[in-house]
């Protein structure tokens, strides 16, 4: 009998540290986001802005920060003042020529 106690024993020391794993990835993975919107910065964007407002194709730069800056996109989208610079149409074209998914915000 004590032998099957202890097996039941162990057993719950694994699912528990099962669960404390999971929730520690998940807080750090909270963290994450919180550090990744503090980094938003729509100047970042500044080198798509002759891509965004002409026909030209975007540059390396441009690119690569549209997706530093990807977590950002559904807060730009929100911002009213952002309207007023930039064409959502084209924008998303300059996106999507750098491969860079526009997210789907609610």
């Amino acid at each position: 009998m004590r032998m099957m106690k202890n097996k039941v024993s162990a057993s719950s020391v694994s699912v528990c540290a099962i669960v404390m794993v999971m929730m520690v990835t998940l807080v750090l993975m909270n963290v994450s986001h919180v550090v990744d919107a503090a980094n938003c910065s729509p100047w970042e964007l500044k080198p798509c802005m002759w891509a965004i407002t002409t026909s030209s194709p975007p540059s390396t730069t441009c690119c690569q920060n549209l997706k530093d800056q990807r977590p950002c996109f559904c807060g730009y989208l929100r911002d009213p003042r952002m309207k007023d610079y930039v064409d959502p149409t084209r924008a998303t074209e300059v996106a999507a020529s750098c491969g860079v998914p526009i997210p789907v915000c609610y």
